[in-house]
């Protein structure tokens, strides 16, 4: 069975890049019938957020991506926290020290302080001179028996070249003498992220791996720690990287629109996020831009993953995620307007009436509010100087308490024809109008919205101080 995973870190908030990868997780699981968990990896303490592990849940959710096991919910494979799994490590860790793969280094932070200023000073890439692989096992048992403070590493094998067949990049090649002996235990006694991961996924029988092009360099680590305990390596895909708005370097978390919370506050569907970042690296096969999860699950295609990062470009989201919106039933739309204002306490059934008027207009749903607040409270100020109309306002007023059935196409003859009565330009006119009722001069469709406003509103905002 497929078996994919996303193993995010509670040490901040989600990341875009972060549900990018876990829609490829997801995706690939569900086409071919498999499962997609999540892990937790907890291991560093240091940089833990309160609340964050949370968030991910929620966030996960948000987007609809949820998996079949994880901390939260449990599964056979328990427990999916890492820092619940210490003593598994610390057994593989061991394992891995008695064939020779792996050995104890004692040395001090002063001394490998002072070692990588040398190598600086010779414009040497900063790597351990592998001083403990050479002790002697009797030394090594005296330090041990002493407590010296110690942490493990793994023992990189020299003159070897290390295979990955990438199902995006394709065959790539590493050369062992360019790889660190990576510390694998730390002081305190956790595991660092590249035996952790190896070993979980090894155990929780993970057969496919997506994540950033970004990891790559590290996964000869990873190559070999399978090798060296003698497991199958799990399938890799190393995904395109999202880059910024202008194309230089990878997406940064500096960056607000880098935030999952970003597109949340500001009135994103999560369905036209999802859509957007599939678009960013595979090509529909007929070349459609706008589909759903599910027809995203019957059609991906890996093959078709371009090689190139992509840039993020926030225009290109709005107008995905404003055809969304207009391709949204009314009452749906209604519910999520509803939903996202819901500390506004607008009244639903006014709020339906506008959709009409403003769905083709917005392209997130914290645009609505802009727009439309003066249906839910008189303007307080106008952006034109309405001071010297107040003969003008008075002699429409005089003109609209004459209209009886308060409707959009009454409204507007009544105006149409006081306008050719005072021989004032339409375009004038109704940009008074506009103004007058809306505050604004650019709005939804003044007569609809005069009679959504309802006529005895629509006489008092006519009488200006």
């Amino acid at each position: 069975m497929v078996r994919t995973r996303i193993a995010p870190s509670p040490t901040g908030y989600p990341h875009i890049g972060t549900i990018y990868q876990v829609l490829f997780d997801y995706v690939y699981a569900k086409q071919h019938n498999g499962k997609f968990i999540m892990r937790l990896e907890d291991t560093d303490q240091a940089r833990f957020v309160p609340g964050s592990e949370d968030v991910i849940y929620k966030s996960l959710e948000w987007f609809g991506l949820n998996p079949e096991e994880s901390p939260k919910i449990g599964g056979p494979y328990k427990p999916y926290r890492q820092s619940e799994r210490l003593p598994i490590y610390q057994k593989y860790a061991k394992e891995l020290i008695e064939k020779k793969h792996a050995y104890y280094c004692f040395c001090t932070k002063e001394r490998l302080d002072e070692m990588r200023k040398e190598q600086q000073a010779k414009k040497m890439n900063p790597m351990y001179d592998k001083h403990c692989r050479n002790l002697g096992q009797k030394e090594v048992n005296k330090n041990l028996e002493n407590k010296i403070p110690f942490v493990i590493r793994m023992a990189v094998p020299e003159n070897q070249t290390i295979i990955l067949n990438d199902l995006i990049v394709g065959e790539v090649k590493f050369e062992s003498k360019t790889i660190d002996d990576q510390v694998i235990i730390k002081a305190d006694g956790y595991p660092t992220y590249h035996l952790a991961v190896v070993v979980d996924d090894h155990l929780m029988e993970i057969t496919h791996i997506f994540r950033g092009r970004e990891w790559l360099p590290s996964t000869p680590k990873h190559v070999l720690l399978y090798q060296f305990f003698e497991w199958k390596i799990p399938e890799h895909g190393h995904l395109p990287l999202i880059l910024n708005s202008d194309g230089k370097g990878k997406l940064s978390k500096r960056f607000n629109h880098a935030s999952v919370d970003y597109y949340h506050h500001l009135g994103y569907l999560p369905e036209a996020i999802l859509n957007y970042l599939a678009n960013l690296v595979w090509f529909h096969e007929g070349g459609k831009e706008i589909y759903d999860l599910n027809e995203f699950i019957k059609l991906f295609d890996i093959k078709k993953i371009g090689s190139q990062g992509a840039r993020f470009d926030l225009q290109k989201l709005d107008w995905v995620n404003g055809i969304y919106i207009r391709n949204m039933k009314q009452e749906t739309l209604n519910e999520k307007i509803m939903d996202f204002y819901k500390d506004k306490n607008l009244p639903k059934d006014i709020v339906l009436k506008t959709i009409p008027l403003i769905q083709e207009r917005i392209k997130k749903l914290s645009d609505y509010l802009p727009l439309c607040e003066f249906f839910f409270k008189a303007p307080e100020k106008y952006e034109v100087d309405l001071a010297n109309k107040k003969d003008f306002f008075k002699q429409v007023h005089q003109e609209l308490e004459k209209v009886t059935d308060w409707k959009t196409g009454l409204i507007g003859e009544s105006l149409i024809n006081l306008a050719k009565k005072l021989e004032i330009k339409n375009s004038q006119f109704f940009m008074d109008m506009r103004v007058v009722i809306t505050g604004k001069k650019i709005s939804p469709p003044l007569n609809e919205s005069m009679e959504i406003l309802e006529k005895e509103e629509c006489l008092r905002r006519l009488t200006i101080d």
